[in-house]
């Protein structure tokens, strides 16, 4: 059985998949996951956005000379847009956004969220809740 378990925010730093449950022995390159990721881009319904968006991807652990190791995967997919743009408004440090998202967008997952967890900021649900999580 596989387990998948990601952590980050579309618009943070960098969002991290970690896949349990891979067999040993299975190739994988870091290029064919790049591969992948500029597939993702051409989907269907997808935005403009997509289109300049470039994934940085990084290996960081249950691959080794290509070859999974049979311990979980973990991948690092970097924001390139982090350090021009998003590095005041996602800071994980203690603070106060400047522009808070308070009305949820129609069609979203915003209103559910902001209901489930209390937020008044869209934007803790909506950061989750992306394509770029697809």
């Amino acid at each position: 059985m596989l387990r998948y378990l990601t952590a980050g925010e579309s618009h943070g730093q960098a969002l991290v998949v970690v896949i349990e449950g891979l067999p040993a022995g299975l190739e994988i390159t870091e290029a064919d996951l790049q591969d992948e990721l500029r597939r993702r881009r051409l989907g269907y319904g997808r935005g403009p956005r997509m289109r300049f968006e470039q994934d940085e991807l990084r290996l960081l652990g249950g691959i080794r000379h290509g070859r999974t190791l049979g311990s979980p995967v973990a991948i690092e997919i970097g924001n390139s847009e982090w350090e021009r743009k998003w590095t005041e408004e996602m800071s994980p440090a203690p603070g106060e956004t400047a522009s808070p998202l308070t009305q949820p967008r129609p069609g979203h997952a915003d209103l559910a969220g902001m209901q489930k967890y209390g937020f008044t900021d869209a934007r803790n649900v909506l950061e989750r809740a992306s394509a770029r999580e697809t």
